[in-house]
């Protein structure tokens, strides 16, 4: 008999069965139905972002700008209906600013070949800074009767699970079938895992960079989408949080390498799970939100090192897509 083999997603999956077991013995309030119904709609909008940002990590890259990519045109929507614009028109003209974007970052990264950290980072202050200066009015944009079309995306919920859950679950499946069905899906991990080797061989390396922050910034959007229709309004200063550190817990964590050309859905299944339940165990418990910060930053540093010693570069090709 062959010896079962102790993976990162095994590992973080039992961390998180202890963990979730944990808080339900020792913590009051952590398993009432209301407490859970909000641990699964607040994981929902971190999972639906995290396979935007495991598809770039796959890729052998990394995406900074997805909170401003997920609040700037989705509050620009929520204002433009608010403003008496047609909802058909104005979520043309969101789902334009989110192309726009996409192509922005992918054209600096792959033909201009600006590292994915710095072009992220860059292109992420400039989308949050335009916003702030000369698109919103205000810092909350309340969800509007106009939208109404499109509030069953993050309201109600089907067969008892709250509608956020099942647009992740959606997401969840598409993104499999892109990463696993289909061509560019192969080509992506051919890209993360050896970009050079890629190239060599034919493949279209420098569209399929494009693509990929093409998508994360579409997805970036329809996780807005959903969490504006989930909560009635959209806080635009999210993009000054540190939710985006939160991203890449859930990736790094679930088992996607930092080096490129592994994990998938389910990594990011299990990291969503796992992060979710620690910062909703964090809350009740009232830890401060410094300290909160303190516990990430030190287990995304672990999950770094663990990730770095499981998944070591190849020397030959750690120059593309170093973080």
């Amino acid at each position: 008999m062959r010896p079962v083999r102790a993976t990162q997603q095994t590992l973080v999956f039992l961390l998180f069965l202890v963990m979730f077991a944990g808080f339900g013995l020792f913590l009051p309030g952590f398993i009432q139905f209301d407490n859970l119904l909000t641990l699964l709609q607040n994981v929902a909008i971190l999972g639906i972002l995290g396979l935007g940002m495991a598809l770039v990590v796959i890729g052998r890259g990394i995406d900074i700008s997805m909170i401003a990519a997920m609040a700037v045109p989705s509050g620009f929507l929520l204002q433009m209906v608010q403003s008496g614009q047609p909802l058909a028109s104005a979520c043309l003209i969101a789902l334009l600013l989110s192309l726009a974007f996409g192509l922005v970052n992918g054209w600096l990264i792959a033909y201009a070949e600006v590292p994915s950290l710095f072009t992220t980072l860059a292109s992420g202050l400039f989308l949050a800074g335009l916003g702030q200066a000369f698109i919103f009015q205000l810092e909350v944009v309340q969800w509007s009767e106009g939208m109404d079309a499109i509030a069953w995306m993050g309201r109600g919920n089907l067969a008892g699970v709250p509608m956020p859950v099942i647009m992740f679950g959606l997401a969840c499946a598409l993104m499999a079938v892109f990463l696993k069905k289909m061509r560019a899906g192969a080509f992506i991990y051919a890209i993360g895992d050896n970009p050079f080797g890629a190239r060599a061989t034919g493949l279209p390396t420098r569209p399929m960079i494009v693509l990929e922050y093409v998508l994360a910034a579409l997805i970036g959007l329809f996780a807005g989408v959903v969490m504006a229709a989930s909560v009635n309004s959209m806080p635009t200063r999210v993009y000054n949080s540190t939710m985006v550190y939160d991203v890449v817990l859930v990736v790094v964590l679930g088992g996607i390498g930092l080096s490129g050309g592994r994990g998938g859905v389910l990594s990011v299944i299990i990291g969503t799970l796992l992060i979710g339940t620690m910062l909703n165990g964090m809350t009740i418990m009232d830890i401060s939100y410094s300290l909160q910060n303190i516990i990430k930053g030190l287990v995304l540093l672990t999950a770094i090192l663990i990730d770095s010693i499981l998944n070591p570069r190849n020397e030959e090709t750690a120059q593309q897509g170093d973080i």
